[in-house]
């Protein structure tokens, strides 16, 4: 999901998508401890898109 895409969402969405994303960042490192995932660069995209969410979250925060 590109910065634009999270410019568009309000921020109750954003907080939903950020605990999704949480969700699955989650599930993604135990099944990679458990037996290694086919693609580990997923790992590093999810947690780069969580600090993208929560950026964006900060930012319309601080816009109020």
């Amino acid at each position: 999901m590109k910065n634009s895409e999270l410019r568009g969402l309000s921020a109750d969405e954003l907080k939903g998508k950020l605990s999704a994303e949480q969700d699955n960042y989650s599930k993604l490192k135990s099944a990679h401890s458990i037996t290694p995932i086919e693609n580990p660069m997923k790992i590093r995209e999810s947690r780069r898109l969580i600090a993208r969410i929560q950026t964006e979250i900060r930012a319309k925060e601080l816009s109020k």
